[in-house]
């Protein structure tokens, strides 16, 4: 049986060379956001920012979306956010781009096709 003298052994050890931190906050006093609510979205030359209602900040790469990629910065802006605050829209009636992004498309992995 040397292979449980062998854990026990680096089982004291690992005991012996841990060191135990106090936590100086309960998980209760963290925040966790519960919902991603749009409150603005801005662009540079390469980025959508999307800013959340929670104060996160998303940037997504505008090479991610052929559409705004391709336009120029002036359409980009003509955006609309819906009601729900959960998604961009561009209408083709008032600018060249025919489009919609969802912001939580962009905050939880895509399973491969």
């Amino acid at each position: 049986m040397p292979t449980k003298i062998k854990q026990t052994e680096q089982s004291e050890e690992f005991q012996q060379s841990a060191q135990w931190y106090e936590i100086p906050y309960p998980a209760s006093a963290y925040t966790f956001p519960r919902e991603a609510l749009l409150q603005r979205v801005r662009f540079d030359n390469d980025y959508m920012h999307l800013e959340l209602a929670d104060g996160r900040i998303i940037s997504v790469p505008l090479w991610w979306i052929p559409t705004l990629y391709n336009a120029e910065p002036k359409e980009r802006e003509q955006y609309q956010i819906s009601r729900d605050r959960k998604m961009i829209v561009w209408d083709p009636e008032k600018c060249s781009i025919n489009d919609e992004v969802r912001v939580d498309d962009y905050l939880s992995p895509r399973n491969k096709p």
